[in-house]
């Protein structure tokens, strides 16, 4: 916003204490201090994690972060390289860490200059115990210094690296730089980032408990009427591609949608079933519809084990506006990439620790 008006502008136009609109699939272009409104963000390029966050008022929205539900307006805090990705980009970019080829070059090095002082020490004394001139022992002693520096060391160790690096390009390997082959040949301990690259970076349900004798395509059904048709909640996204697996002998009609609400965290819809009466379908997090809902005494121990377990536990349930029974709990995962297993078993193979 200038003078009162909205506009589009470019990022790089943007200073601290303008005010910016967040939407629906836009991307945060600097770090936004929330004053009016909320939203989703998925924030898995600054933190890694797949599952977006729930931000209002007075939190803060990073620069790079997509907008998947709502809309928010803000006052911009920071930009460029003040921002918390640009701070991180820097931080990246000046790390450095001690190769393993560096360190045993310097070792190398050290063991060589040892030896070869300690002979080059013991030809200057020779020459001076059997009494040569002292203009013959200083061109003695520079070319026995000069002969213990190993200057070829460093092209050596880089050749053999080189060497390496074709043989694993044509294994199909592309080292993005020559000190990568000898890391990768000393490595003992592997930690990557999990979420993009050992899974798939998307939510899907992975398991379905239901209660009161109710089918899994049933328990699928009921969290359809209570997703939406459309838009990049991951949730709601996860749900339908569920669903869409399962066919169903009759769908009740739905009468309204309200779409999720990060104040209450659930979504709500009317539904109208074959009888023509109305009933109340909730959809959101497990703690929050057990506040709301009757349920059976082993639901929250079922919860807690599928949480431990790292699930993102949703609750379901179905009735009247101020009668509510949970009938279902739905688990949510990041799912592996198909490859990732059988990576990890080659790396254990190899003795590396993961």
């Amino acid at each position: 916003m200038r003078d009162g008006i909205w506009s589009v502008e470019p990022a790089a136009d943007l200073v601290p204490g303008d005010i910016v609109k967040l939407t629906l699939g836009s991307v945060a272009p600097a770090d936004v201090r929330i004053d009016h409104g909320s939203v989703q963000l998925d924030q898995s390029m600054l933190t890694g994690e797949s599952m977006p966050i729930e931000a209002e008022v007075g939190n803060e929205a990073f620069t790079g972060a997509q907008v998947c539900r709502g809309e928010a307006v803000g006052e911009v805090t920071a930009t460029g390289p003040n921002t918390r990705f640009g701070r991180t980009a820097e931080l990246v970019r000046a790390a450095h860490v001690t190769s393993t080829q560096q360190k045993a070059v310097l070792r190398v090095v050290l063991y060589l200059a040892s030896i070869n002082g300690g002979l080059a020490a013991l030809l200057i004394g020779y020459a001076w115990y059997i009494q040569l001139p002292f203009s013959e022992i200083i061109p003695l002693a520079l070319i026995a210094i000069l002969a213990s520096i190993p200057v070829a060391l460093p092209a050596t160790f880089t050749l053999a690296a080189a060497v390496g690096a074709q043989a694993l390009g044509k294994s199909g390997v592309l080292p993005t730089r020559l000190s990568a082959v000898d890391e990768a040949a000393s490595m003992n301990v592997l930690c990557v980032d999990k979420t993009g690259t050992l899974t798939k970076r998307e939510l899907a349900v992975a398991a379905v408990i239901p209660f009161e004798q109710q089918s899994e395509p049933d328990v699928l059904m009921w969290a359809r009427l209570a997703s939406s048709d459309g838009g990049l909640d991951p949730v709601d996204a996860a749900v339908r591609s569920a669903a869409a697996r399962c066919s169903f002998a009759a769908i009740p009609r739905r009468a309204q949608f309200i779409p999720f609400d990060p104040k209450v965290k659930m979504a709500e819809a009317t539904v109208i079933d074959h009888r023509g009466a109305n009933l109340c379908v909730v959809k959101g997090a497990f703690a929050y519809i057990l506040a709301i809902a009757k349920s059976s005494p082993d639901v929250s121990a079922k919860a807690a084990a599928l949480e431990t377990e790292g699930f993102r536990v949703l609750g379901v349930a179905i009735g009247t506006a101020g009668s509510l029974r949970m009938i279902r709990l739905l688990a949510l995962s990041d799912p592996p990439r198909p490859e990732a297993a059988g990576c990890l078993a080659k790396l254990n193979s190899m003795g590396v620790r993961w």
